[in-house]
């Protein structure tokens, strides 16, 4: 074992420019993992700093995940709307021992508004009641608690932004008009969320939960541990989510608990694909690394070296370059991590405040997965060179082996197959299924084209010599002639080319055409004349209100939310969340036009739903039928279907009766109103009146600014795409540069020998130049095709058209930034070896 290490560190010592190229990748690869894996523990374990709770010892939440019977531990889903508890629950946790006091907190929406219209404190502004002020504890500045059903105690920053002081007068919007209260006195402001605070029975009364709570917090008595405290707790609550330290804040915050879930799904997709695409580039720069010394295998085996001696000689060789790549990559991963982070946070899917939780667990794992993926690279990559023939050694290092295997073309044919195949989904689903499907068959048909890669750029070539060498005669004939003799060698520089072009377009495009096939539907459905919204939500009072107004013929309330699905596959349960919104039967079809295809929208009253087909179709529903599922908030339903619909892009899978959708959301809010006039009515004249309502800060605008109803979810995942399809480009940028730098460093011998028999420099960097534009343009073209298919099926499945939407620059962008990229990595690389004299650099080994 000594003198294999041995031997091994001395060829890495003596072969470094080789070796470079395998440590950026693993390098690069461990990082990423490692990244995601922090982003993962932080979904576990990491939240923000609790504000309202920071005195309470123990949390309790209504539960913040559903998980049906039956399910297994990883079937969950987190809840798309706030949970509510019992506020009864508060008494019997004060009887616990150890527990001071218990009390139960309201929240919903208030928010000041000022003499001249003005909101403050926009959707985050939120009331409670004062008795929960202990929990914080909140101190008042001055003035005193609340007494009297007309008094409040607003926060210092809303007090200074309204100019307001004890004993002033405030007018604050709850979910009505905005009412006159008396300030009686003045607490510190929080940094994450504007407070107004009402006595006890008026909070109830605007809260209009009854019997529910937002929460409830746990003082515990001196010298007991909270977590033996919520011990206790869980015992005599069942079915709530009972917190303690930093998990205290997903009680309070929803965006905390739908960003621990979120990243835990990112780490998880996105995770994977850095794990793919890191075993995918370290085996090829293995491969090639390893490719590079088929003189010195042959030399071993022609010695007398066992197949099992060449194996165990790469596989310790990279061991050592993988464990030095992969503690510095780990380390770097907190970086990453971190950058990651921030971007989230600058696109608004993840609060800026959330912080990372730190350990060595997934740096320990990054490690470790990276020196696994190296090790089965370099156990992929010895196979050939260990099983050389000693007789034919010397004969298969000169020349380069041709053919490929057949459980090789097999294999990689099968795969692209596979890919193609994939791609048709598109044409029968519909929806966030469609478009995954879409993007994880290019990448299945790039790895298909990289294990067959030889036999289809040698193809390719045997096309493009002839015009190579008809153009640019010596430069193009040996670019040519090149190309041709060594179609390997092509392969791996246009492999990481190619998965970077189809990768970054499949998925920027299938994210805007998916995008745009909402857009368009709601667009077409919509046939309202106005869309009424305010920040944080719309009064349920708004729609009544503006039926009142003269020349308006139809307003139905819009109310936003998610459902979650449970269905059984296979062993397993299943869970989804699916968009859903709240109508109003007798209003809906005047201003939106859903495809109903069975069944009647007027009867979506009560305990009723309607499904869009796909949905209908998946569940085995029609009208008449009762389906279950849970709504946003967690709550089991079992409702009766009474209506199927098509135009499911544009308005989810489920559409509820306005008051029930409302029940199950946190503000009891509306999202919208949509308005449509009667026939004849002066435009200008009913929109004057649709804004002189007494609601502050409604906002009247075009119906046709209104998008679908998950239309701001779509547009935080796409940036969210964007963010992860970044970095992984990034990384396949690196490997691409190093692909290249690597095949062109290696022939250094050969641009000697061309010189040596009369060939000028120049025409060497020319014949190089045009050798990169060959690669380039085969893996832009190659990169595009097989992006292309798969989106045109898309397309034509959301849309009816092949045509990708959005703007075409983008493509530009990526290709352009390809051949760039590849241009100058073999443009350095060239000049770097032919620096070396002709003489000195023929009699360099390979």
């Amino acid at each position: 074992m000594v003198s294999v290490l041995s031997l091994a560190w001395q060829t890495i010592r003596s072969r470094l420019g080789g070796f470079a190229g395998a440590f950026i990748a693993i390098l690069c690869g461990t990082a990423l993992v490692a990244a995601c894996g922090v982003l993962m523990e932080s979904g576990l374990r990491a939240g923000v700093p609790t504000q309202r709770y920071a005195a309470a010892a123990v949390v309790v939440g209504g539960a913040q995940t559903v998980r049906p019977p039956g399910a297994d531990a990883l079937s969950f889903e987190q809840v798309g709307e706030q949970p509510a508890v019992p506020a009864e629950l508060a008494g019997r946790i004060a009887g616990l021992p150890g527990v001071r006091t218990a009390v139960a907190e309201q929240s919903f929406p208030a928010r000041v508004v000022t003499g001249d219209g003005r909101v403050l404190g926009g959707a985050e502004s939120l009331g409670h009641n004062w008795d929960a002020a202990v929990l914080a504890p909140f101190t008042l500045r001055g003035g005193q608690a609340p007494a009297a059903p007309g008094e409040v105690v607003l926060d210092a920053a809303l007090a200074r932004d309204a100019g307001v002081g004890v004993g002033g007068q405030v007018r604050i919007a709850t979910r009505s008009t905005p009412s006159v209260f008396r300030v009686s006195g003045i607490v510190d402001a929080m940094a994450r969320q504007p407070a107004v605070f009402f006595t006890p029975e008026k909070a109830v009364e605007l809260a209009g939960r009854p019997g529910q709570a937002h929460a409830i917090g746990v003082l515990a008595d001196p010298g007991v541990a909270p977590e033996a405290l919520a011990e206790r707790v869980r015992a005599v609550a069942p079915g709530t989510e009972v917190t303690t330290g930093v998990e205290r804040s997903s009680v309070e915050f929803l965006d905390v608990s739908q960003t621990r879930t979120l990243l835990l799904a990112i780490a998880g997709s996105f995770g994977g694909f850095a794990l793919l695409v890191a075993v995918f580039v370290v085996a090829s720069t293995l491969a090639l690394t390893i490719n590079q010394r088929r003189r010195e295998f042959a030399l071993l085996r022609a010695v007398a070296a066992t197949p099992r001696q060449i194996r165990k000689l790469i596989g310790t060789e990279t061991t050592v370059v993988a464990l030095a790549a992969g503690v510095l990559g780990s380390v770097l991963g907190l970086a990453v991590a971190s950058g990651l982070r921030d971007a989230f946070a600058a696109i608004g899917v993840v609060p800026a405040d959330f912080g990372l939780a730190i350990s060595p667990i997934p740096l320990v794992a990054a490690l470790l997965l990276g020196l696994g993926a190296a090790r089965l690279a370099a156990w992929a990559a010895s196979r050939r060179p260990s099983t050389i023939n000693p007789v034919e050694a010397l004969t298969e290092a000169a020349v380069e082996r041709r053919e490929l295997g057949r459980a090789r073309l097999i294999t990689g044919w099968s795969l692209v197959l596979a890919g193609f195949g994939g791609a048709l989904v598109p044409l029968f689903l519909r929806g966030d299924v469609a478009t995954a499907t879409s993007t994880m068959s290019t990448l299945v048909v790039v790895i298909g084209l990289a294990v067959v890669g030889p036999q289809v750029t040698g193809l390719v070539v045997r096309f493009l010599a002839p015009v190579l060498a008809r153009v640019w005669r010596i430069s193009g004939y040996l670019a040519g002639a090149n190309a041709h003799a060594n179609a390997r060698r092509v392969a791996a520089a246009v492999t990481p080319l190619m998965l970077a072009v189809a990768f970054a377009l499949a998925t920027f495009y299938s994210q805007t055409s998916s995008t745009e096939a909402a857009r368009q539907e709601a667009e077409r459905s919509t046939t309202a004349d106005y869309v009424l919204a305010g920040p944080g939500g719309v009064s349920p009072e708004v729609a009544a209100a503006v039926r009142r107004v003269p020349g308006v013929a139809v307003a139905t309330p819009v109310v936003r939310t998610s459902v979650l699905t449970a269905s059984t596959v296979g062993d397993s349960v299943e869970v989804q969340r699916k968009p859903a919104q709240g109508l109003a039967a007798d209003q809906a079809g005047g201003a939106l036009e859903l495809g109903v295809d069975a069944g009647r929208l007027t009867d979506l009253t009560g305990d009723a739903v309607a499904l869009s087909r796909s949905e209908a179709d998946w569940l085995d529903k029609k009208p008449g039928d009762e389906v279950e599922f849970y709504f946003g908030d967690g709550v089991p339903a079992k409702l009766r279907v009474v209506a199927t619909y098509t135009h499911d892009l544009a308005f989810g899978d489920f559409v509820l009766p306005v008051e029930l959708a409302r029940q199950h959301t946190g503000g009891r809010l509306d999202d919208s109103v949509l308005v449509r006039r009667e026939p004849g009515a002066d435009a200008e004249a009913v929109a004057s009146a649709l804004r002189a309502l007494p609601y502050p800060g409604l906002v009247v605008a075009p119906a046709a600014s209104a998008s679908a109803p998950e239309g701001g979810d779509r547009q935080a995942q796409f940036y969210l795409n964007l963010v992860a399809v970044g970095v992984i480009v990034g990384y396949l940028a690196i490997s691409v540069a190093n692909t290249l730098v690597l095949t062109t460093a290696q022939r250094g011998r050969e641009f000697a020998l061309l010189r040596l028999v009369g060939t000028t420099r120049r025409q060497v960097t020319r014949m190089m130049r045009l050798e990169a534009v060959a690669t380039v343009g085969i893996a832009v073209v190659l990169g595009t095709l097989v992006a292309v298919v798969p989106l045109a099926l898309l397309n034509a499945g959301l849309r009816g058209t092949p045509l990708p939407a959005g703007p075409l620059s983008v493509y530009f962008g990526i290709t352009g930034g390809a051949v760039l990229l590849g241009m100058v990595a073999i443009g350095v690389a060239t000049r770097v070896a032919l620096r070396a004299r002709p003489i000195d650099a023929i009699g360099l080994r390979e």
